[in-house]
């Protein structure tokens, strides 16, 4: 075997061992069960009050937009 065959097939071999490993390792990534979550108990303000915000700040823009038209 040349120097060039022998790196070939250590190639191979550690692509061929990297693949059947990723291979285990999702299935047992699929065979793990994981509790449902719940999100009914939590109460989130950020996302409504960034959203309130949002429009307060258009309306405002809007209202100096028409007072420059009269």
């Amino acid at each position: 075997m040349t120097d060039r065959q022998k790196k070939m097939t250590a190639a191979l071999a550690a692509v061929s061992t990297y693949m059947q490993q990723e291979e285990e390792a999702g299935a047992a990534h699929n065979n793990v069960v994981l509790p449902p979550q719940s999100h009914a108990g939590t109460l989130n303000l950020w996302g409504p009050s960034g959203r309130l915000e949002m429009m307060s700040m258009r309306r405002l823009i809007q209202m100096r937009a028409f007072a420059r038209i009269r």
